[in-house]
């Protein structure tokens, strides 16, 4: 690939990059926010082509906060595979998050989290820093300052009870034998979500071992009283649901003493294979960091030796979490989200007037193509008669296809002239049946399964932190609203349900809550674009509502932003805070869907999102737009500040997408009607 330079960047881009800014995203030259829309789109669009990778994909990194990097530290250090570099690396990047006052956080800008706190320090302990200098001596004031060790999440006591820094019968129960529930019983595993299942399970074995390893130094000024580290918590009344699972816990407790040593060792070995039969095939569990390094932990306990290939394999694929940064700084990556990244990275450059059959876009497809899953996974215990045909959100991840990216992907193929377009047609056909056949009994969609809706295990004690099912949500619903209806089924009446449902989830104010972005603002510019894309006239009172509510929180900048603690208090937080990039490009998106192109808030945001945009073509954005459980974790995505700027900017020069068809036209795939 020979390679040209922008005049306007500097850049080096590949040719076809450049031609795409000369050429394909050039645009009738008018006076105003048209033409900066225009100039910052051709921008942006080089930046992304340029940073697309050989084999097809686009992947931006992934963003949370120092857990992750204090658990990898600490895994090593249970495994005995602790080595300096690494250990270096990482304390660098958790020292360079801490705030003023000691503590650390989830999210930019966002107050001190008591248990990220203590994970963090211990992580630095175990890099040598003494707890007398001046940043710990801060830290562990502030932790004590909040109720100490005693009030931090059980996750977290959990790991420091792997040190014997924390007593085990002072946590939560979680017997094996839950392995045994049938389907149909309450907390059964498949009552979890995908991600607390592939967590719950391993813990099982954890749990049941109680392993400690002898810590290398204490953790009394971590403390309140460390005479007394863990002070009784009284029950709450048995007639309330809090209290209920109190006295289970309880009860679970006294089971383990009697439990049958034969029934507690058959669970654990049936645990343990449920653990190897659902390793991925570069190593990792599920493609998220957690459930692996908890999958780790389990078979290592139950004899598997570091040199096992699912031992090796497991800790290999660990080390592809880890980001690098130039100041030699190590950060842990929860995820990593290229097929999510590369559909939208195609969406936006194909809506901002890059040709379809431009040949970045192609290989895009192409890898999107054979990224598709075409075996059963976790998701068909409720529904074992649905053929595969989902895409995941990573790249080896085949248990876990979500129907997010699958409605995203089959958006973004539909995009692609591409060379087999019959290959297409059957692979959007599989997605799309396979999506109707996730749809739940409301009428909506869930993220990974469908009627994940069992009340009991946000309930348990050991459940303290983010979400542990998965119910549908307005944006996930959108999506694959808004992709049936590009597929010609608006009509059908299983896409009616789901618009019917999104209707009757409006907020008062006008807006939708986002469950897996931040927060009004995601969910509204999901469910807008798809409404109208459905079939709902801008005039319908649905949109209008949504389109007075975007303009109401525009900020006086003309950008919008919203702050993660809206998942708190949406009274005073709802479609609130600093102006960002992607949230921006969000309520644009929505509006110009509603028909508001000409209206002056779509002109002061975009001219927002022309005047923030750097001289390369991105735009900065240290805030967290992406969520992965409201408010408890919440994600940066690096490219969402790049795909969906470009998105809206292409929609407002060069229009809706698709909106030459009507939405009744008839199904585009063969494999839908069932």
């Amino acid at each position: 690939m020979t390679a040209t330079t922008d005049g306007s960047t500097g850049a080096t881009l590949p040719t076809h990059a450049a031609a795409a800014s000369d050429t394909v995203l050039s645009a009738p030259v008018v006076a105003g926010a048209h033409e900066a829309a225009a100039r910052a789109a051709r921008r942006a669009a080089d930046f992304l082509l340029a940073r697309q990778d050989a084999e097809g994909w686009w992947k931006g990194d992934l963003e949370t906060n120092v857990t992750m990097d204090a658990e990898d530290l600490l895994l090593r250090q249970f495994l005995d595979i602790a080595d300096e570099d690494t250990t270096r690396a990482a304390a660098l990047f958790i020292r360079g998050e801490q705030r003023e006052d000691g503590a650390w956080a989830t999210f930019y800008g966002g107050p001190g989290d008591l248990s990220a706190t203590v994970e963090a320090y211990v992580a630095l302990r175990l890099a040598g820093d003494a707890p007398e200098a001046p940043h710990m001596a801060r830290a562990s004031a502030w932790v004590r300052a909040r109720g100490g060790i005693a009030a931090c999440r059980v996750f977290t006591r959990i790991w420091l009870a792997l040190f014997g820094w924390w007593k085990w019968q002072d946590l939560p129960e979680l017997p094996p034998e839950l392995i045994y529930f049938p389907r149909w019983f309450p907390l059964n595993i498949y009552d979890f979500g995908c991600w607390a299942r592939q967590t719950i399970v391993p813990l099982t074995v954890v749990s049941a071992k109680r392993p400690v390893r002898p810590a290398p130094f204490s953790l009394d000024e971590l403390h309140i009283d460390p005479e007394r580290p863990c002070p009784k918590t009284p029950f709450a009344p048995a007639a309330t649901w809090d209290g209920v699972f109190q006295r289970l816990d309880k009860a679970l407790h006294a089971f383990r003493r009697v439990a049958p040593r034969r029934l507690r060792r058959a669970a654990m070995n049936t645990a343990a294979r449920w653990i190897v039969e659902r390793q991925e095939n570069d190593g990792c569990w599920g493609g998220i960091q957690p459930p692996a390094v908890y999958s780790v932990i389990a078979l290592h306990l139950m004899g598997y030796d570091l040199k096992h290939p699912v031992m090796r394999a497991g800790l290999e694929s660990l080390d592809r979490f880890a980001v690098w940064r130039e100041d030699g700084a190590r950060m842990i990556e929860a995820c990593q989200s290229p097929v999510w990244d590369t559909c939208l990275a195609v969406i936006a450059l194909a809506d901002a007037g890059v040709g379809a059959d431009h040949p970045q876009l192609v290989k895009a497809a192409d890898w999107m193509l054979g990224e598709q899953i075409v075996r059963p996974g976790d998701w068909s215990v409720r529904r074992p008669g649905l053929p595969p045909g989902g895409w995941a959100f990573e790249f080896h991840n085949d248990n876990y296809p979500d129907i997010d990216d699958t409605a995203e992907v089959a958006l973004a193929l539909r995009r692609v002239r591409h060379h087999d377009p019959e290959r297409v047609d059957r692979a959007i056909g599989r997605g799309v049946r396979w999506n109707l056949g996730m749809q739940s009994k409301n009428g909506a969609w869930g993220a990974f399964d469908a009627d994940n809706t069992s009340p009991f295990p946000n309930r348990l004690p050991f459940c303290d932190f983010g979400e542990v099912i998965d119910p549908p949500s307005a944006d996930v619903t959108a999506h694959v609203v808004e992709m049936l209806a590009v597929e010609g089924l608006s009509h059908d009446p299983r896409t009616r349900r789901g618009i019917a449902w999104l209707l009757a989830e409006q907020e008062p104010d006008g807006s939708w809550f986002g469950r897996w972005g931040v927060n009004y603002l995601y969910g509204t510019g999901s469910v807008v674009p798809a409404l109208t894309a459905a079939g709902l006239p801008g005039s319908h009172p649905a949109i209008r509502r949504a389109a007075a509510w975007l303009e109401s929180v525009q900020n006086a900048d003309g950008g919008w932003g919203e702050d993660l603690r809206s998942y708190q208090d949406a009274r005073e937080w709802s479609g609130k805070g600093a102006s960002t990039a992607s949230q921006t490009a969000w309520a644009l998106m929505a509006l110009l869907s509603a028909g508001e192109k000409d209206s002056q808030a779509v002109e002061r945001g975009v001219r927002w999102l022309a005047d923030t945009q750097r001289e390369d073509g991105s735009w900065d954005e240290p805030y967290f737009t992406g969520t992965g459980f409201p408010w408890d974790f919440s994600i940066n995505y690096h490219l969402y500040r790049q795909v969906f700027p470009l998105t809206a900017l292409g929609r407002y020069v060069h229009g809706e997408p698709f909106a030459d068809r009507p939405p009744q036209a008839g199904p585009r795939t063969e494999a839908k009607a069932g």
